[in-house]
């Protein structure tokens, strides 16, 4: 079977098309704020430019007779984006006559990541920009053994790069200055049982650039402590769980540090660390495309009157049939 899927949770927008296989296509339209953060409302006018461009592109390359169902983004997400986004899936599925499926972008982070690694059965790991949670499977359900109490860690990053006058996205830009960090500056390291807290840190280090310390020892120091608290809750969870494979997901992932930081805790604990390639670590209409074709085999399918958007649909909320 062959699966397109829309992705357009927040500032990407992803379509991609799969089999059982493989990606077979994937275009992406990223939303580009000219300064600060990311608006919803106009992000989603960029959605509502973009999107006809986008499958244009995708059909240039494959026939949409060939597709067998359309997956969309259902939430988590921003609410005008998400609903952009499905009232292009509804559209598409009505015109082909093809199946509508909608799917938790959470789920779908952690789906294709187990899809690409081979991962078995794995604390996951998903650090986005709305989101920062430490998952795991238990029976039917996956079920979050510690998240983030305020902000994601994503955004806590492209807070702090913003505040420190850096163009978005942040965080390939705080990456690279961290690389150049020399001096550790002490932050607050907010761990609370299993969850976690950036705001206070993203504050501190605010506080530091004010008083004229070097942005890149900010970002050293930043990526230290954050990546360090992430680094502990995991590996409780895995403690906790008695599972010996962690796996990396969303668009924060794509870290180099973060993941060296990882895999040298599995490496001390004898576990196995995975994390996808580099385009499917963020937002991406392939990771859609492939829990919903995964979500269809299983006997899941959304009907049109109940494809409204779910703007705080949980990972826990969906049953796993697989």
């Amino acid at each position: 079977m062959i699966a397109l899927g829309i992705e357009g949770t927040a500032w990407n927008l992803s379509v991609g098309v799969v089999n059982e296989k493989e990606v077979l296509v994937l275009e992406n339209s990223p939303y580009i704020p000219p300064s600060g953060g990311i608006h919803p409302r106009e992000a989603a006018q960029h959605h509502s430019e973009e999107i006809g461009k986008v499958l244009k592109k995708v059909f240039s390359k494959i026939d949409p007779e060939k597709i067998d169902l359309i997956a969309f983004s259902q939430g988590p997400g921003l609410g005008p984006c998400l609903r952009i986004v499905a009232t292009a899936a509804r559209t598409l599925a009505l015109k082909l006559g093809k199946p509508l499926v909608g799917v938790n972008h959470c789920l779908a982070h952690v789906e294709v990541g187990k899809w690409t690694t081979k991962a078995n059965n794995p604390v996951a790991v998903y650090v986005s920009g709305g989101n920062t949670q430490i998952i795991a499977r238990r029976g039917k359900r996956y079920r979050v053994f510690g998240e983030t109490l305020d902000i994601g860690l994503g955004n806590a990053i492209d807070k702090l790069a913003r505040y420190m006058g850096l163009p978005h996205p942040g965080g390939p830009r705080i990456e690279e200055l961290a690389k150049m960090g020399r001096r550790y500056l002490k932050l607050p390291y907010v761990v609370k049982g299993m969850d976690l807290s950036f705001s206070g840190v993203v504050t501190a280090a605010q506080k530091y650039y004010d008083a004229g310390e070097k942005k890149e020892d900010i970002a050293y120091s930043f990526q230290e402590t954050t990546f360090s608290m992430v680094a502990e809750v995991s590996e409780r969870a895995m403690a906790f769980l008695e599972l010996d494979e962690l796996l990396l997901v969303g668009g924060v992932g794509a870290n180099k540090r973060l993941q060296e930081i990882l895999r040298i805790m599995c490496e001390d604990r004898g576990a196995k660390f995975y994390a996808p390639p580099k385009e499917l670590m963020g937002d991406n209409g392939a990771m859609i495309a492939y829990t919903g074709l995964l979500m269809y085999k299983h006997g899941y399918e959304t009907k049109i009157e109940d494809s409204r958007v779910l703007p705080n649909f949980r990972i826990d909320e969906v049953e796993i049939r697989w």
